[in-house]
């Protein structure tokens, strides 16, 4: 064979052979991470519903109702006569 072609195939093989070392040494040491550090998971906060201020209809404002209409109708692609707003609920 030409000596390039051997070249470029001992070249390639170094490559790979050094690619999947550190890919091993990257799985072995996040394995190793994994069992002296365990993860735990956040404690759950029970009240989020209660943390939210009750909000009636009345006390979302005119302009926030006309804004999302303008949103909605110019998404779909009508007229805001065509449909109606009948709730709003915050998140």
């Amino acid at each position: 064979m030409d000596s390039m072609v051997i070249t470029s195939l001992t070249v390639s093989l170094i490559a790979i052979l050094v690619i999947f070392t550190v890919l091993v040494i990257l799985i072995y040491t996040i394995k190793l991470l994994v069992h002296f550090i365990p993860y735990e998971e956040p404690p759950t906060q029970k009240s989020t519903s209660a943390a939210l201020p009750k909000t009636s209809p009345s006390s979302v404002s005119p302009d926030i109702i006309s804004a999302i209409t303008a949103v909605m109708a110019t998404h779909l692609g009508k007229s805001p006569q065509e449909f109606h707003i009948n709730q709003i609920n915050p998140k």
